[in-house]
C-alpha cells in the first residue's frame, strides 16, 4: 500500500547544535536504509521550509506508523498522511 506524506518538522530554536547536527546525520541514515528497501519510495522538499513530502510503502496504516514513529525527528514531527488507490487512467499503469 502507498501513501502519500506531509511532514513538517518543528525543531526548537533552543536545542543545541551539537543535539541537532547528529539528530540530521541519524535521520539521512535512516531515511537511506528504508529508501533502500523499499519503504521510502521518493521525497520532495518544500522550498523555504522545514516541510517535505513523500511516497512512503508499508503493509498497512499500522506499519507505516510504526515506521514514521522510528524516525529520529519523530518528536519534532507534524504530520498528514493520505492513503492512496490506483486510478484507473494513471499514466504509470499503461
Amino acid at each position: 500500500m502507498e501513501f502519500l506524506v506531509n511532514i513538517r518538522i518543528n525543531i526548537p530554536a533552543d536545542m543545541p547544535e551539537e543535539q541537532y547536527n547528529k539528530l540530521v546525520v541519524d535521520e539521512r541514515e535512516l531515511a537511506a536504509l528504508l529508501a533502500e528497501k523499499g519503504t521510502l519510495k521518493r521525497m520532495w522538499r518544500v522550498p523555504g521550509r522545514r516541510e517535505n513530502w513523500g511516497l512512503w510503502s508499508a503493509i498497512d496504516a499500522t506499519e507505516l506508523h510504526e515506521t514514521l514513529s522510528s524516525l529520529p525527528v519523530w518528536p519534532w514531527m507534524d504530520l498528514d498522511v493520505h492513503p492512496l488507490a490506483q486510478h484507473p487512467v494513471d499514466p504509470a499503469s499503461r
